[in-house]
């Protein structure tokens, strides 16, 4: 069923002319490869701090690489480690020593993973986004800098409409949970015997935690490219 699926989604894919089928089909094949290679690692990984230390390192080195090569195919594209790391980190140990995310395997995984898969997605976006909009406007970023502007500023100027764009998933996420969609810490808290109420609440400060990584994401994003040290050139 689901390889029907699969394939199904690349012939409408290709069908619209969206030029994105082969990528679909071989995400398709790779998230089926590497959700069976975690299913067989987690349980050992989530005992060991060793392991565990090296599967978010893993985790994240996999988010810089993905989101580095969607926004440039330079050797800039190694900039996209900041954006990440700057969101991600101080948000998980804000976490940890509050104590709403406990310092055990099976809950700092998944919530990390969500929290770098948040930023991965905030820094293409607002990276692709920014860059695509000075390579369509930059005879109006000349003309910022022959009025006196400094080149980030006319950059920034440009440049940041849209990559806030970028937050606008996120946004809509958060306005909309409970009405439109029912989140996978939601659910699995309930189908794993929680109360409504404490589904909720994980629910809420991963949603929150989620905002905060992706609007730093989406900052240092922006200003790397500003600075012309995220480039296409």
């Amino acid at each position: 069923m689901l390889a029907v699926l699969l394939v199904c989604t690349a012939a409408v894919a290709a069908w619209a002319s969206l030029g994105r089928s082969r990528e679909i089909v071989v995400a398709g094949l790779r998230a089926a490869i590497q959700l069976a290679a975690v299913s067989l690692l987690i349980g050992w990984v989530v005992h060991s701090l060793g392991p565990l230390l090296g599967f978010l390192a893993m985790m994240f080195a996999v988010a810089v690489r993905t989101a580095g090569r969607r926004v440039t195919p330079n050797r800039t594209w190694w900039w996209a480690a900041l954006p990440i790391g700057a969101g991600v980190v101080p948000v998980v140990v804000a976490l940890l020593l509050t104590g709403l995310l406990p310092l055990r395997g099976i809950t700092l995984i998944p919530v990390t993973g969500i929290l770098i898969g948040g930023a991965l997605t905030a820094t293409v976006l607002g990276g692709r986004r920014a860059l695509d909009e000075l390579g369509t406007r930059w005879g109006e970023v000349e003309a910022g800098m022959a009025l006196g502007l400094l080149d980030r500023d006319a950059r920034l100027e440009i440049a940041r409409p849209a990559a806030a764009d970028a937050l606008l998933p996120g946004l809509d996420q958060t306005r909309t949970v409970g009405l439109v969609t029912l989140p996978g810490a939601f659910v699995g808290m309930l189908l794993g015997g929680a109360s409504p109420v404490e589904a909720g609440a994980v629910q809420l400060f991963v949603l929150v935690a989620l905002m905060a990584v992706q609007v730093v994401a989406v900052a240092l994003v922006l200003e790397l490219v500003a600075r012309g040290l995220l480039h296409r050139s």
